[in-house]
């Protein structure tokens, strides 16, 4: 289906949607306050990237089918853009997205998520180990540091108060599973070939992106920033 332009307009339909619904499901439990923010948000923030990366082996191989692919983030960069600077009234949105109910959170954080997810996908796309990297230590690797630091972090570490052992390490293994479940995903497709040395090199990628998010850097300039372009920047030194 993915090697036509009829083909990639279903897969980016039927993508499109399935992110909408996911989308929708975490405004509907922030407004009905069914988790707390914080943790709705964190719960998106895994969620909406390793969904999206499921439907990439629907478009085309070529430029195409990944420009086509990375419109679905790509809306939600202007979407956030104009929420952010309070152009858009969006209170559900805002809720999903941010920390602290804020609507101009929505042009840090959320949007340097938004922007990730695109560039990576257009620029990358699903032959690129980087990609997978990138986008698993941002949502699978950030986000589950946040929501296991919050719970069992109690041992901080010395060099940065709000950051905890249980945090990084969580993140460093929840970042590398998910880097080696699309490694394998991928592989089914021909997309990538699985090895073990692709292995190694994912679990470095994994802990020097929680290193970073751990460093007071990454509260200063937004985890979501630091953490994909440190996986980007060594990744592209170690593939």
């Amino acid at each position: 289906m993915g090697t036509t332009i009829f083909g990639d307009v279903c897969a980016l339909g039927f993508s499109t949607c399935v992110s909408l619904l996911v989308l929708r499901f975490y405004e509907e439990t922030a407004k009905r306050g069914i988790f707390v923010q914080k943790l709705n948000r964190k719960l998106l923030h895994v969620t909406f990237g390793m969904v999206f990366m499921l439907f990439w082996p629907l478009f085309s191989s070529g430029s195409r089918g990944a420009i086509m692919a990375a419109f679905i983030p790509g809306v939600n960069i202007v979407k956030v853009l104009l929420i952010g600077l309070g152009l858009v009234n969006d209170e559900a949105t805002v809720k999903s997205m941010s920390r602290f109910g804020d609507y101009r959170e929505l042009i840090k954080g959320p949007m340097y998520y938004a922007i990730t997810l695109t560039l990576c996908c257009a620029i990358y796309w699903r032959t690129s180990p980087i990609a997978i990297a990138a986008i698993c230590n941002l949502c699978a690797g950030d986000g589950i540091a946040d929501i296991i630091g919050r719970r069992f972090g109690k041992k901080k570490i010395p060099y940065n108060a709000s950051k905890s052992f249980a945090g990084s390490i969580a993140m460093a293994i929840a970042g590398f599973i998910a880097s080696i479940g699309y490694m394998y995903y991928f592989s089914i497709f021909g997309f990538v070939e699985k090895s073990y040395g692709m292995v190694f090199r994912f679990l470095v990628l994994s802990i020097a992106s929680a290193i970073i998010e751990s460093h007071p850097i990454s509260t200063k300039f937004d985890d979501n920033l630091t953490v994909p372009l440190a996986s980007v920047l060594l990744g592209t030194l170690i593939f």
